[in-house]
């Protein structure tokens, strides 16, 4: 196994050969602890790469606090919305927030909801609904994040006083929070010797089942540690309740002698355990987050003034404290290490349309958590977004089942050449295998293309081959040309010449 990482390190082929075998955490965490930070943030970054993770950086906003007025809740989350940023959903602030209006935590959820058309992201959730502290940690100062590492949990040893009495008031409206998020999040850190920060393991598996149970997927929130042991808890208990996202907390709870190889190194670990092929950190001091970045992280949860999280990410000891305003200085940081391609840095509402969109052309039946080939279609953003206004909003010219209609008609005809090798793609192939003899794919990346072949090649009867890149020749040697952008602009731009094409927008 180190010698298949160590060329993963340099060689995306064997990172994709990797992708495809069965990993065993402790085994992946001792191999990437013998490179060094540069090999390790490589090695993230190789597997932030179609098809192997999500190629995607976002920011996820915290919009609440308990002492917020509604009016602050409700624009908070609105200029979220505006700039395409899922909103991060702190229940017990909500819960308290709802309280001091006279209102149910449900229906202010509710009322956020259908003022929104974003992801809604759904934490501190427990067995019976939004989880309820006493005022002295809804209104944390954020000492531990300002005086810096280590600790060994909350210094203040108290996170986990609940007031579980009030929570087991609202426990006939649970299922109904879970069924308005588009995810959910729980905490793994006592499984890392943090019993005091964390509700206790069998808490998290029940979320997380009541989570699968709706469809939703699950967020797995662990701490960076000691960078080896803590790390292979984490992602082992992560794995055992099927979570698909991997969210890294540094700051104080990042305990290693060296913290950013530490958490370059949890952040590369993750990109290649990840099932849902995401890695986000929800505490990271701005050093992490850089480094972060680098090692192939997707997102950053930040967030408004009082948030936790708006100081929690983004700053140094000395500097986070309660009233940070997250959310810009984030967005500057992910703008100053992230290289932007057809996506921007961080993704907005654009991005979140297009994604959408591949979804409803695809059919939910057909993406993540279902696999083609060797690997999932999609990552976990696909199986979440259906949960959205935005998802119901946005329309396409076709879908993958209007293709299949054209293919027994006889439109598509004996060859079909598909532009664009991503997700679409796939199960644009897999649902004509048997009804075309060639399946032409081009992409302007050489890597997609090949790749995609690779994938589609090991399960499909009809022949699959390449294009090396070349649209009008694959047009011309189809009898069918399918356009599987879904994105507009370059659906508009690929098909321009080519008479007849299929689009999908």
């Amino acid at each position: 196994m180190e010698d298949v990482i160590r060329r993963a390190v340099s060689d995306p082929m064997a990172a994709w050969e990797l992708s495809k075998t069965k990993k065993d955490p402790a085994e992946i965490v001792e191999c990437v602890s013998r490179l060094d930070r540069n090999e390790t943030m490589k090695l993230g970054m190789n597997f932030k790469r179609f098809p192997i993770g999500c190629d995607l950086t976002e920011v996820l906003v915290g919009t609440c606090a308990s002492d917020l007025d509604k009016i602050d809740i409700m624009g908070n989350s609105f200029l979220s919305d505006s700039i395409g940023a899922s909103v991060h959903v702190c229940a017990y602030a909500f819960a308290d927030i709802a309280e001091a209006n006279g209102m149910k935590g449900i229906d202010l959820f509710k009322e956020i909801r259908e003022n929104t058309e974003v992801p809604l992201d759904l934490d501190h959730f427990g067995s019976y609904g939004p989880m309820r502290f006493p005022k002295e940690i809804t209104g944390c100062s954020g000492w531990c994040y300002n005086q810096g590492p280590p600790f060994e949990g909350c210094p203040r040893d108290r996170i986990h006083v609940r007031l579980v009495d009030k929570e087991k008031e609202d426990l006939c409206d649970r299922d109904e929070w879970v069924k308005v998020s588009s995810s959910v999040a729980v905490n793994l850190t006592c499984v890392q010797g943090a019993e005091g920060h964390a509700a206790p393991l069998k808490e998290a598996v029940d979320v997380a089942g009541l989570a699968k149970k709706y469809g939703k997927p699950v967020e797995a929130i662990m701490f960076a540690g000691d960078g080896y042991e803590d790390l292979i808890k984490g992602f082992s208990s992560a794995l055992d309740i099927g979570a698909d996202i991997f969210v890294i907390e540094g700051g104080p709870f990042n305990r290693a002698e060296n913290r950013l190889d530490a958490f370059s190194r949890a952040v590369a670990v993750a990109r290649i355990l990840a099932p849902g092929k995401i890695v986000v950190t929800n505490g990271a001091y701005e050093d992490e987050c850089r480094i972060g970045l680098r090692s192939g992280l997707n997102g950053i949860i930040t967030g408004f003034p009082k948030n936790h999280h708006g100081y929690m990410c983004g700053y140094s000891p000395g500097t986070a404290k309660r009233g940070r305003f997250g959310l810009p200085r984030v967005m500057q940081i992910i703008r100053e290490e992230v290289k932007e391609g057809l996506t921007h840095a961080p993704i907005g509402k654009g991005e979140l349309e297009s994604l959408a969109r591949a979804v409803k052309a695809a059919g939910q039946s057909n993406v993540y958590p279902e696999k083609i080939g060797y690997t999932y279609v999609g990552d976990a953003h696909w199986v979440s977004l259906p949960s959205t206004p935005l998802y119901e909003r946005v329309s396409v010219k076709n879908t993958v089942s209007d293709i299949v209609k054209m293919a027994d008609e006889g439109i598509i005809g004996e060859s079909v050449a598909l532009l664009g090798g991503r997700f679409v793609s796939w199960v644009i192939a897999k649902e004509l295998d048997g009804r075309v003899d060639r399946i032409r794919i081009s992409d302007a990346d050489s890597w997609v293309e090949q790749v995609t072949v690779d994938n589609l090649s090991c399960g499909l009867k009809s022949e699959v081959c390449r294009a090396y890149s070349d649209d009008k020749a694959a047009y011309d040697q189809s009898d069918s040309t399918i356009i599987c952008s879904t994105i507009p602009f370059l659906s508009e731009k690929i098909s321009c010449g080519l008479k007849n094409s299929i689009k999908l927008v």
